[in-house]
């Protein structure tokens, strides 16, 4: 069974995604000495600042909220079937695997009625790495947030993309869908989940309960959609680690099984809260993720 308790010992172990209005900013490349096990400098002050990839093979270092991406490409800011948000951010960057995912879904999603393709939000910095606002995860190039609005059109300018805000979904706090959700909403995701390259599809609740509700024939593209606290704006595809990628560390699979029941329970703590647990342990305030931290070979990434 979920509980309040449970899942916010659990916030720190998994993706978490900020908000679409907090844009930072891109500088220069920072300066990195050569420490590493006694380097205490806050990791996302010198990731968080470089504005370009790394000069090395395309990698993945760590794990998604503890890592970093060596040789990461630049999602293009628009293409025939996409259009990268937020652009004053730089977060359009990824392992090249993943900017190919983005593209694949893209085009599926511009054969549904009433989309053109896709409005996409935060991937990763250029060389990943904890970012300096939002996100706990999407350090290593694997994570990429989509735009729950439907696009109509994909000649947005830099400024209409900085104004234009996604559509929430989500009526009682996430308990339940609203008007805005459609089935093409559902078939995007379902076509996400279905991709082998994906390991996890964050939504909100109520979402996953929808879909588990409308789903026919096979279900086993379920397991992949895990309900998490937000996620009404957008919705998150986590990545596997790419094959024979030795320095990524996966994320443990989800529980057998289709998951909807997990997600009722959600649901049904959400309409109706459980009481506190008095016996729940609180979680030590963690300082932010130091360079020592990170795997070693974040430091080249930083350097090269």
């Amino acid at each position: 069974m979920v509980r309040i308790s449970i899942a916010v010992a659990l916030m720190a172990a998994l993706a978490s995604c900020g908000g679409d209005k907090t844009p930072s900013n891109a500088g220069t490349t920072a300066s990195v000495s050569t420490q590493s096990s006694n380097d205490t400098r806050v990791a996302k002050d010198v990731f968080g600042h470089i504005s370009t990839s790394s000069s090395q093979r395309s990698e993945s270092f760590g794990g998604y909220a503890r890592g970093c991406q060596a040789g990461a490409a630049q999602l293009p800011e628009t293409g025939p079937t996409w259009q990268a948000m937020r652009l004053s951010r730089n977060r359009n960057w990824a392992q090249p695997g993943t900017v190919d995912f983005v593209q694949d879904l893209s085009r599926f999603a511009a054969t549904q009625a009433g989309w053109d393709g896709l409005y996409i939000g935060d991937m990763s910095q250029p060389r990943g790495g904890p970012m300096l606002t939002g996100h706990a995860s999407h350090q290593t190039g694997l994570d990429i947030d989509i735009w729950m609005l439907p696009p109509d059109r994909l000649n947005l300018s830099a400024t209409e993309r900085e104004n234009l805000s996604s559509i929430s979904m989500r009526r009682a706090s996430g308990a339940f869908t609203n008007a805005s959700w459609t089935p093409q909403h559902e078939a995007i995701i379902k076509a996400a989940a279905s991709d082998p390259r994906t390991a996890r599809i964050f939504v909100f609740p109520g979402a996953k309960v929808e879909m588990c509700k409308n789903a026919t024939g096979d279900r086993s593209w379920l397991n992949k959609i895990r309900p998490w606290w937000g996620h009404h704006y957008h919705f998150h595809v986590r990545l596997k680690c790419p094959a024979g990628a030795t320095g990524c560390e996966n994320q443990a699979p989800p529980p057998a099984g289709d998951g909807c029941a997990d997600a009722q329970t959600w649901v049904n703590n959400i309409l109706n809260p459980p009481p506190p647990n008095p016996n729940a342990t609180p979680s030590k305030p963690r300082g932010p993720l130091t360079m020592a931290r990170l795997p070693n070979q974040c430091l080249s990434v930083a350097n090269n």
